[in-house]
C-alpha cells in the first residue's frame, strides 16, 4: 500500500517529468518501487531516456533494469514490437538469464502464443525448479486460457513447495469460488486465518464462503467469523455487519426462534442492525430509510 508521503513524492516527480523538468530516472525508480501501474507513462518516458544516448550512458549497469521495466510496460500497452526489440537486446547481453527468459515467456503470453510461452517456462523450470515467479506465470497461462481447473492443479502443486505463500492461497481460494468448490475455498481461508489471524478480510471471506455453503451449523459459524471481522475492523466493516444480520435471519428461519442459544444470537443480530443504521445515518442519510426497511423485513431489530 502506497503511503501518503510516497504518493505525494510520486505526484511531484510525475508532474516534473510531464512538464519536461527532468528526473525521469528517479520517477521510474519510484514507480517500480511502489509497484504503481502506469504503463503508458513508463513506456513514454522510459523510451525517451533509452533513446537519449547521453542520458542512457549515465545509468551505467542500471540501464538493463530500465530495458526490463520498459519491456513490461510495452507489453502491458500492447506495443509488442517495442517489447520484442528491448527483450532481444537483453537476451543478447544476458543469454542465460532466467530473468530475461521469463520476459521472453511473457512476450509470448502477450502475443497469445500460450504453447510457446509454456514451453519457455517449462524449460526454465527444468534448470530452476524453485523459481516462484515462473510457476506463477504457468498459472497465469492456464487462467488466460480459461482453464481454471488446470490453474487449480498448478497452484496446488506450487503450494506443496511454497506453503507459506499467502497470496497463492488467496488466489487458490478465488479459483475454487469461481468453480463453486466452496468447501475447498473454505480450507484455503482457514489456512490464511491460521497464518494471519489479525487480518479481518480473511475472516470476512471465510464467513461468506460458510454462508454460501448454507446449513444451520455453517450459518452459526459464519456469524462468529463475521463478528470477528467486525471486531478486528473496530466495528466499521459494513459487509460483516450485513453478514451478521443475514446469518441471524437464516438461523431464525431454520430454528423458528425456539432455541435459547439463538436468543443470545438475536442480540448480536440487533446490535449489528443498529450499527448499520447508525453508520448510514451518519454517512449516507438518504439511504438510511431503505436500509431500515430491509433490516425490518429480515426481523433484525429486537422486539
Amino acid at each position: 500500500m502506497v503511503g501518503a508521503a510516497e504518493e505525494a513524492e510520486l505526484s511531484r516527480l510525475e508532474s516534473q517529468v510531464e512538464n519536461g523538468g527532468g528526473n525521469i530516472w528517479e520517477y521510474l525508480c519510484l514507480v517500480k518501487k511502489l509497484k504503481v501501474r502506469c504503463s503508458e507513462k513508463v513506456l513514454r518516458h522510459g523510451m525517451a531516456l533509452l533513446n537519449d544516448a547521453k542520458g542512457r550512458s549515465k545509468l551505467g549497469g542500471e540501464v538493463w533494469t530500465l530495458y526490463e521495466q520498459v519491456s513490461v510496460a510495452a507489453m502491458d500497452c500492447g506495443h509488442l514490437e517495442i517489447a520484442k526489440e528491448y527483450i532481444q537486446i537483453l537476451l543478447k547481453k544476458f543469454p542465460d538469464s532466467t530473468r530475461v527468459g521469463r520476459l521472453e515467456g511473457m512476450w509470448f503470453e502477450a502475443k497469445g502464443s500460450w504453447t510457446r510461452a509454456d514451453k519457455v517456462y517449462s524449460g526454465l523450470l527444468e534448470e530452476h525448479p524453485l523459481d516462484q515467479q515462473i510457476h506463477k506465470r504457468k498459472v497465469a497461462i492456464a487462467k488466460a486460457q480459461g482453464n481454471l481447473s488446470g490453474a487449480v492443479d498448478l497452484l496446488n502443486k506450487y503450494l506443496e513447495i511454497f506453503m507459506a505463500d499467502y497470496d497463492a492461497w488467496r488466489e487458490l481460494a478465488d479459483l475454487y469460488i469461481s468453480l463453486q468448490m466452496y468447501k475447498q475455498a473454505a480450507f484455503c481461508f482457514e489456512e490464511l486465518i491460521l497464518a494471519q489471524p489479525s487480518n479481518p478480510f480473511f475472516h470476512l471471506s471465510y464467513a461468506e464462503v460458510l454462508y454460501t455453503l448454507g446449513g444451520l451449523e455453517n450459518f452459526k459459524l459464519a456469524k462468529k467469523y463475521y463478528a470477528v471481522a467486525i471486531d478486528l475492523s473496530s466495528g466499521r466493516n459494513t459487509r460483516a455487519l450485513y453478514g451478521v444480520c443475514l446469518c441471524g435471519a437464516a438461523i431464525n428461519q431454520i430454528t423458528k426462534g425456539r432455541s435459547k442459544d439463538e436468543k443470545e444470537g438475536s442480540e448480536l443480530h440487533s446490535l449489528a442492525a443498529a450499527s448499520l443504521v447508525k453508520n448510514y445515518k451518519q454517512r449516507s442519510p438518504d439511504k438510511a430509510p431503505l436500509v431500515i426497511s430491509v433490516l425490518e423485513q429480515m426481523k433484525a431489530f429486537s422486539s
